[in-house]
Parts: C-alpha cells; structure tokens; sequence
C-alpha cells in the first residue's frame, strides 16, 4: 500500500482527484473516492524554459491550492502517478508517494 500526496490548484483539484480515482486509487475497504484534503498556499517562481500555466517567468507567484493525501494499492500506484501528471495543469506537479506499512 502506499500514499500519495499531491498539491492542485483549487479550480483543478476535482478533475484532477477524478483521474486519479479511475485509476483505483482511494480505495479503503467498501470504500472509494477516499481522501483528505488541506487548503493552503503555494509558492514558485517559474525560469527561464519554463511554460507556466499560472504566473509569469522570472516573478514570485502564489496560488491557493489542496494538498491531497489518499492511499493506494501497490499494483495501481504507477498508474495513479500517471493520472495525477496527466490531469494536472502545472508542467511540473508536486507530489510525494510513500509505502506504507501493514500494522
């Protein structure tokens, strides 16, 4: 099993949350669609090269986005992982995963 945790933009967190519940992941037991998130905001600064969806190259930019958390199961996460980036309207999402343990 693993979690995953990314960071959306507000206006993109429901498309975003859907790709990756169609993969199978947020599944709990009887349950689907199971995450948590977190408001707060982000922080980045685009270079040179980059092509932001939000901002401009070169100036601080700061967005109201979710942090969500879900888990998922070993056999999906690459496939989760592929969603998020495919769905996601920045280049470059963050995101975290982690294994976790059977306790």
């Amino acid at each position: 099993m693993y979690k995953l945790a990314f960071f959306v933009p507000l206006k993109n967190a429901e498309s975003v949350k859907e790709a990756i519940f169609a993969t199978g992941a947020g599944r709990i037991g009887d349950y689907e669609a199971c995450c948590f998130q977190t408001p707060g905001t982000g922080q980045f600064r685009p270079l040179d090269g980059a092509t932001p969806h939000i901002g401009k190259i070169g100036d601080l930019e700061r967005v109201e986005e979710l942090k969500v958390e879900l888990v998922c199961e070993d056999s999906l996460i690459r496939d989760a992982v592929a969603a998020l980036k495919a769905a996601h309207p920045y280049e470059e999402p963050a995101y975290d995963v982690w294994r976790l343990d059977d306790i």
